[in-house]
Parts: C-alpha cells; structure tokens; sequence
C-alpha cells in the first residue's frame, strides 16, 4: 500500500538560481494510449504517446521547465518522486500544493534540482492514475568538478518495475471506493512490457517482453524504479551480481547483491559487469515477495538480458526467490545493510544536516501508527493515529499564501489517541523551520506499507520488529543511516525517520 504523508512548515525559503545554472525545456502531452502489456487491450496513460513515458536527464543544480498538457478526460497532476523542490515549493504535484491540471488545459512544472545528485522516477499523483502508467524516469548527474565514486559506467539503463492490473484505472478506483481490495495483481511489468514466455502454462503466446541489450565484458549502471501501486518485488538478474551504488540521491556504502527487495515507489541504482559467457541469455525478474509463492506464480516480471554475442534464449527455471514468506529476517537485515556513503563527494540532498545529523537535537517527535482499513462514514479507509485525511479543494500551501481560514487544522495528534474513534480530518502535522523532526511508523495493519515524504529526503535511522518503545531509541543508527524519500514498513515492525525541516514541501 502506498501512502504519502502531507507536511506543512511555518517558514518559507526562497532559493534562487544562479545566472550560470543551465535550463532544460520539456513538452508532454499526456494522453490515453491502447496498449495490451499482458495480453488484454487497454486504456494506459501515455506521454507523447509513449508508455512509459521519457527520461529527464539532467544535472545538478539545472532548471528544469516542463509543459504539461492534459489531453486525459479527468484531472491530472504530475509529482516528481524523490525530487526536492528548493527553488519552489509549489512545483511538487500533489493535492496539498497543487490544484488538477484540468481535462484540456496545461500548466508548466518549473523547478531547480539544487545539490542532487541520482535516480528518481514521475508518476500521476491522483485518482489512481498511477495504476495506468504516465511514469518515467528522471536521471540527475553530478556536476563535472565532483567526483563520482566509482568508475565511470559503459552504460545507463532504467527498468521500471511494478505491479500491473488489467481493468482500468477508473475501474479499480471504484472498487476501492465501494470498500474492495484491489486483491492479487494480474501480473508484473518490466518497462512497460509483460513477462518473457519462460513457462508456457503460466504466460500465455504474444505478449511482448523487455530485451535490454548489453556487450560482454561492459559495466552499466542499472536504475531500477518500482513505479507500482501495493506490491513489493523482488529484482535480481540471473548470473550477475548486482552492486549498489545510489538510492533516491543518496550514494551507498558499496556491497554486492544477489537480488534486492525494492518496494513501492522506491529507487536504486547498482553497477553490473556482463561477466559471464554468452551461451544463452539471462532472465531479469521481479517478483511479488512476502507472498504465497503457488498463488502468486503468475504475478512474475520477466524480462531478457541479452549479449551482443549470444547463442541461445534464455530457457529453465527462474533464479530463485528469497525463501521467507513467514520469516522477515531476510528482508530486514537486507534493508539494514543499506548504507550512506559518507566519503562520497557529492551534492547532499540535506546539506545542512547531512554531515551531523547525529548531533542535532529532536525538536519534535510524531509516533504515527496505521491499522487495518476501517469503516468510517460508511466508506473503508485508512487511518493514522485514528485520523482519516481527506485532501480540501484549496491545497494547504494555496490556502496559506492566500490567508483562506478553516481548510486545515494544526492538530495531528503526536501520538495513537487512546480510546477515540477513528474519524475523517484535515488534521496535519506542523513542521517548524530548521526544525529537526522524527518520525515513527508503527504499521499495524497485516500489509507492508510505503510511505514518501514528498519534496524531502529523510534519515532512515531505526527499523526493528514489534512496537517502538522509547527504549528503541539507543537502537538507533546514528552514524550512516542513508537519505532516501521513500521507505517500507513491514506489518508489525516500525520505522523511524528523521527529517531536517528545511525546504517545505
């Protein structure tokens, strides 16, 4: 489940761009597209009509202007996942800062990505949108007089991976509206494609795959987006080792894996070497984790790797999943392993913070817990510590430059309400300036749950199993926890984020 959490600060900065600082120019026209990515012809969101949509490849501290035009037949907004809005915090996309783009008109993004550096991905940030595409990748560079902490790749490739359903969008919102689960997705996509014919009983004749091409011997730099709505998956390249190297702007102590859990709308970038003979292709896999593997089987991206001098298609059994559907040790140590890399010399996404966040004092602490869906009003919905937001026709940050009274209330409760029913709110949390904010989520529902902070990056310094106490505290990483945007919360675990509050969203 994928859930963003709105955040208002008292004080607004203002940074402006330098005269030298570049500018890039984009035009969209987002539309509908008749695609069949696993068999079964339907309405995706495409972007010049393409699916998915372009890569945005920049630099750090670029301006970046993009002219949006929404040829959809409902409203639209595009929110640029993990980008920080330091030159103007009314450029992020969503409901708390923007008004829809409505049916016919255009409105242009502009925004500068000041001290960033790596892989983040856009998407439609309402209505469900997302679950019909509109998705594409934004690379940013380091500038040339900093240094990047490996050698420089022989390639960059970007697979989004994501779960994948074949009714429409305006379909599946429907059933969430009507209180139902979307349920099991009707398969994985890879680059917009369905799975490679790997297992004839399970993928059907005609879909059309992802082939990504590469040369023997060459190292590329592979970004990997989960750009999906409610599954985590699992990626891993068979044969190859994938070494990580960056995730949402921050780079990583470097370390080899077999596969990575990559949950919904994270980001991560690994270094692969094409190392090993060409006798036949090698499968790229996504798969559903945390799961019953026998109902699941078809719920499989498959894409194929393929060098310039194969001699054969792939064919056999996948690589192998982690096995531990009921055991989340693998899964946790594996998100613990993830790591800053603090001899990195690169543009820092908290810069003021990011050197010394262990020494800065807590100015506010919020434990927020989620529970299953409850019925409220009579509509199923979720909730965080009892409050149910429901996003207001004037957005937070327009209500505020415009002195409108009554949209929101400051009053989001610093801890789970004992005993008070669950209730529909536009209770937010208030963020004050160069504060230094933690924040706890306590998942008590029986799914994972992501959440992203939009137009922030926060320190992920605490994970662990069961309730946080105040005692989880000596717990905590205090020396290279790593600066991402998004992070999961495994059902019955907790997650603590600290977040310097600088840049409001």
């Amino acid at each position: 489940m994928w859930r963003a959490l709105a955040m208002v600060v008292a004080v607004a900065a203002v940074w402006p761009a330098q005269a030298a600082d570049p500018y890039a120019f984009f035009d969209w026209d987002v539309g509908y597209v008749t695609a069949a990515p696993l068999g079964v012809n339907q309405q995706v969101i495409g972007i010049n009509g393409k699916f998915p949509g372009p890569i945005v490849n920049i630099s750090t501290n670029w301006n970046v202007v993009v002219n949006v035009l929404n040829d959809l037949d409902e409203p639209l907004l595009i929110t640029w996942n993990g980008i920080q809005h330091r030159k103007n915090c009314w450029q992020d996309g969503v409901l708390g800062t923007n008004c829809p783009i409505p049916s016919g008109w255009n409105w242009t993004y502009e925004f500068q990505v000041k001290d960033q550096i790596g892989s983040f991905f856009y998407f439609p940030s309402t209505g469900l949108q997302r679950a019909a595409g509109g998705y594409g990748g934004v690379v940013v560079n380091n500038r040339d007089v900093i240094s990047v902490p490996f050698g420089r790749p022989d390639g960059d490739i970007t697979i989004f991976i994501g779960d994948w359903y074949n009714k429409n969008h305006t379909d599946l919102r429907k059933m969430l509206d009507n209180g139902k689960d979307l349920g099991m997705p009707d398969g994985v996509l890879i680059n917009g494609k369905g799975p490679y014919r790997y297992n004839d009983s399970l993928v059907p004749a005609g879909i059309e795959y992802e082939t990504i091409n590469v040369h023997p011997g060459r190292t590329y730099r592979i970004r990997v987006h989960n750009v999906g709505t409610s599954t985590s998956l699992n990626f891993r390249i068979q044969g190859h080792k994938l070494l990580l190297v960056e995730t949402e702007g921050s780079y990583t102590s470097q370390q080899n894996y077999t596969n990575l859990d990559v949950h919904v709308g994270q980001s991560y970038s690994f270094l692969v070497t094409m190392d090993q003979n060409a006798s036949s292709d090698y499968y790229v896999v996504a798969s559903a984790r945390m799961v019953n593997d026998s109902l699941w089987r078809r719920v499989t991206g498959v894409a194929v790797l393929q060098y310039s001098n194969s001699r054969g298609k792939a064919s056999g059994p996948l690589p192998d999943p982690p096995q531990d559907q009921f055991d989340k040790t693998f899964s946790m140590n594996q998100a613990r392993s993830v790591r800053w890399n603090l001899s990195a010399g690169a543009a820092r996404p908290n810069p003021q913070g990011s050197f010394r966040y262990s020494s800065i004092n807590v100015t506010q602490a919020y434990l927020l817990r989620s529970t299953a869906p409850v019925e409220i009003n009579g509509k199923r919905r979720a909730t965080l510590n009892g409050l149910s937001y429901s996003p207001p026709e004037t957005p937070l940050r327009l209500a505020d430059a415009y002195g409108v009274k009554g949209v929101y209330s400051l009053d989001f409760p610093e801890r789970p309400p004992q005993g008070a029913p669950p209730k529909m709110s536009r209770s937010i949390i208030n963020g004050t300036y160069r504060g230094f904010m933690e924040l706890i989520f306590q998942n008590n529902d029986t799914k994972m749950q992501s959440y992203h902070m939009d137009g922030y990056a926060f320190f992920v310094v605490g994970m662990d199993y069961g309730e946080w106490t105040e005692d989880s505290r000596g717990t905590y990483n205090k020396g290279d926890g790593v600066a991402r945007s998004t992070v999961q919360v495994s059902k019955l675990n907790y997650q603590t984020l600290q977040i310097y509050s600088v840049f409001p969203s």
